[in-house]
């Protein structure tokens, strides 16, 4: 018998091959299938947790975006709301303003008007002074009293009312 024959190695390698068979399914096949069964079900379970873990993101995503939007709201509010301040304080600084002026100019107006009658009265004396200065001089002794001269001038011109 020739080992070396086609005939014989077919035969053989048949052989060997339903052994080995024989053995890998009484042996090997079980714990195969159950890796792989197991890995199968790893790879199940690690896509349902990667979508559990996209939908969860992408709820994140929406939960922040709304918060980016409520937080520019509240931005657009604060700063409305500092303009108005800034309005308001800006009109009660000019109202004040304007309230100071008048008060001032009003002041001012009362103290020309103050100085101008001071100024009117002063002028009302000089010229009775000197009124009385030259009816001294032309009527001479006629009003010998100086007050009665005084009071007499005061009287007329006090009618007359210069403005």
């Amino acid at each position: 018998m020739n080992l070396t024959s086609p005939e014989t190695l077919v035969f053989w390698m048949t052989l060997f091959f339903l052994i080995f068979a024989y053995l890998l399914t009484k042996l090997g096949w079980k714990p195969i299938l159950t890796a792989v069964k197991e890995r199968e079900k790893a790879i199940e379970e690690a896509v349902k947790e990667a979508e559990r873990t996209r939908q969860e993101m992408a709820k994140l995503k929406a939960e922040n975006e709304e918060l980016l939007q409520q937080a520019r709201r509240e931005r657009e509010e604060i700063l409305r709301e500092a303009r108005e301040l800034k309005d308001k304080i800006i009109a009660e600084a000019r109202s004040e303003a304007e309230k100071v002026r008048s008060e001032e100019l009003a002041k001012t107006r009362k103290l020309i008007e103050a100085e101008k009658e001071a100024v009117l009265k002063d002028l009302q004396n000089q010229v009775a002074t000197i009124s009385l200065e030259i009816a001294e001089k032309v009527l001479g002794e006629q009003f010998a009293d100086r007050e009665k001269q005084v009071e007499y001038i005061k009287k007329n011109l006090s009618a007359l009312k210069l403005n």
